[in-house]
């Protein structure tokens, strides 16, 4: 599963993967002074079960470690998974 990064414009960008040219799944946030806030995780019905929302975060998270980035939990999806994982302590705000 391939995620597109997608640069929603201003300070706003995407994951996303698309089938047919259709977002099925993406994880949204706003970048700046050195923070990604993770505002919005969406997976279609289809998907869900399937553990694309975490692979989505994980793929953010991999950019925040080479960016040099903080990621700031807004979204629900987001400070659920910071809550239950120490997976993402290197990258927290």
């Amino acid at each position: 599963m391939d995620f597109e990064l997608v640069d929603l414009g201003g300070t706003k960008y995407a994951y996303q993967y698309k089938v047919a040219g259709d977002v099925k799944a993406e994880i949204e946030w706003t970048e700046e002074n050195g923070v990604m806030t993770m505002t919005h995780t969406y997976t279609d019905d289809s998907l869900r079960g399937q553990g694309v929302a975490k692979k989505l975060l994980d793929q953010a998270a991999e950019n925040a470690r080479e960016k040099g980035l903080k990621m700031k939990a807004v979204c629900s999806y987001v400070v659920n998974a910071f809550d239950r994982s120490d997976d993402y302590n290197d990258v927290k705000a």
